[in-house]
């Protein structure tokens, strides 16, 4: 197994604007709260959550997700392949949020 694959990370940058938030490697019940945590710890006009890099995306994470939007109203969200799949068969793949990208 690759460990780089799986190494969990949340990193921000930005400022009151902007604040953009990189997520890789498995979101799950043990990180999808340090997630959620990178993302409101500065607040920001608009924050976009970059998960491209996501290799794992649970039910917590979901959670998590969904708890981000109540709190960001101006959130969008890139997702991964998986992390579009999860969402996809959660229901959750025509939110407004969830960037075509």
């Amino acid at each position: 197994m690759d460990q780089e694959e799986t190494v969990f990370s949340a990193t921000s940058e930005g400022d009151a604007d902007h604040r953009r938030v990189v997520v890789t490697g498995e979101v799950d019940m043990a990180t999808a709260d340090q997630m959620f945590q990178a993302a409101t710890r500065e607040s920001a006009e608009h924050v976009t959550l970059d998960l491209r890099a996501v290799t794992f995306f649970d039910s917590a994470a979901i959670q998590a997700l969904v708890r981000l939007t109540d709190r960001i109203p101006h959130l969008s969200v890139i997702p991964s392949r998986r992390v579009r799949r999860v969402l996809d068969i959660a229901g959750l793949g025509d939110q407004a949020w969830l960037s075509a990208e």
